[in-house]
C-alpha cells in the first residue's frame, strides 16, 4: 500500500519572518568561557556568517545549519548557534571579535529568508489523510 502524500501542502518555497536582529561576538564578556563554541559544539571564527537564533524558531524549522538571508544584508548565513530560552524572535549575527561593528549593528528589526521545512509539511498531510 502506497502512502499518500497531499502534495499541495508541500512547501518548497522560501519561508520568511520578520524578527529583532542583534549582534554578538566572541568576547567573554558576551559569552561564556568557550567564546567559540556554539551551543551545538561548533567552532565560531572572524569571517563566518552565522547567526544565532531563538529557540522558538528552531521549533519552526531554523535548526543547526539552516542557510539564512538577512534582509539588508549580502549573502547566506548558516544557523550555527542558539540563544538563551528568555528570548523570542531574535536572531544574534556573529561579528568574530570586532565589538564596534556589532555596537554599530545594535538591535533591528529584519525579515529573515529560509526555505521551508517540506518533510514536516509532507508527514503533516499524511496523518491528516489517516
Amino acid at each position: 500500500m502506497a502512502l499518500g502524500v497531499n502534495w499541495s501542502c508541500v512547501s518548497l518555497g522560501e519561508e520568511s519572518l520578520e524578527v529583532t536582529a542583534t549582534a554578538y561576538t566572541s568576547d567573554r564578556n558576551q559569552t561564556d568561557d568557550t567564546p567559540n563554541v556554539a551551543a551545538w559544539g561548533d567552532i565560531l571564527q572572524p569571517g563566518m556568517k552565522s547567526i544565532a537564533v531563538s529557540r522558538d524558531l528552531i521549533r519552526i524549522g531554523l535548526n543547526r545549519g539552516v542557510r539564512v538571508r538577512i534582509e539588508g544584508l549580502p549573502g547566506q548565513f548558516v544557523v550555527l548557534d542558539k540563544m538563551a530560552s528568555r528570548w523570542r524572535r531574535k536572531i544574534d549575527i556573529y561579528m568574530g571579535n570586532d565589538i564596534g561593528h556589532a555596537r554599530i549593528w545594535g538591535h533591528r528589526r529584519v525579515r529573515i529568508y529560509w526555505l521551508g521545512d517540506w518533510i514536516k509539511r509532507s508527514v503533516a498531510s499524511e496523518r491528516a489523510m489517516d
